[in-house]
């Protein structure tokens, strides 16, 4: 018999709520086994989530998880989902480094700004002692 886990395990195991779980099944990114109205997870839900969860982290799409998560089903010992996968990891990352590039330009004129109000403040508190 194939080793399940309840809802709960799976929240413990993963630090997610119930209804993270139920959202994502909802979606048809995880497929339980039902005993009545339990749920109970599979190895296959186990590592599906693990993947859902790393690419939220890495700010995928949950269309483009699904994607990369179909993908295992091919059959060609997921060339397909590695390379595609892979694709989308790189136009991820480019995606953010500019964010992180605009984010640093950013900083780095509120610094200069609040380094001139500083200046100001300072000349306006010299003046007035």
């Amino acid at each position: 018999m194939e080793e399940t886990q309840t809802i709960q395990q799976m929240c413990a195991a993963f630090g997610v709520t119930p209804r993270t779980l139920r959202f994502y099944e909802s979606k048809e990114l995880l497929s339980p086994k039902r005993e009545g109205t339990r749920r109970l997870f599979t190895r296959r839900d186990s590592a599906r989530l693990k993947l859902i969860l790393r690419g939220k982290r890495f700010g995928f799409s949950l269309e483009e998880i699904r994607q990369l998560l179909d993908m295992y089903d091919i059959g060609d010992e997921q060339a397909t989902q590695i390379q595609e996968t892979y694709r989308i990891a790189c136009a991820r990352l480019e995606q953010m480094e500019r964010q992180r590039d605009e984010l640093t330009e950013a900083i780095d004129e509120l610094k200069a700004q609040l380094d001139w109000g500083r200046q100001l403040l300072n000349e306006k508190t010299d003046v007035t002692d």
